[in-house]
């Protein structure tokens, strides 16, 4: 799993990555990854993914979320790292 260049890695991904070392990605599965890629269905199905929820509202729950505690704990004491700790789990449902 490659990391975002644009956001640091979320706080469980080291975990998930050592869940994955013992499952190595088949041929068939790279071969339907580059052809997702290849033909734009994959960005496709990205933009349908944030469109759908911004419109359920996820999107502005993680924001709220966010402002919450930046007011709890004082604008100037967070940092980003504590914003994607407190969030992530809420914003993957667990």
């Amino acid at each position: 799993m490659r990391s975002s260049i644009n956001r640091p890695p979320t706080p469980d991904q080291e975990e998930d990555e050592e869940e994955e070392q013992g499952k190595e990605a088949s041929l068939g599965d790279i071969i339907n990854l580059k052809k997702l890629v290849e033909s734009g269905e994959k960005e496709r199905l990205m933009e349908l993914l944030r469109e759908r929820l911004v419109e359920c509202g996820w999107r502005d729950d993680m924001k709220a979320l966010c402002r919450a505690y930046a007011r709890k704990k004082g604008r100037n004491n967070v940092t980003l790292d504590d914003l994607i700790h407190v969030i992530t789990p809420k914003g993957r449902g667990q």
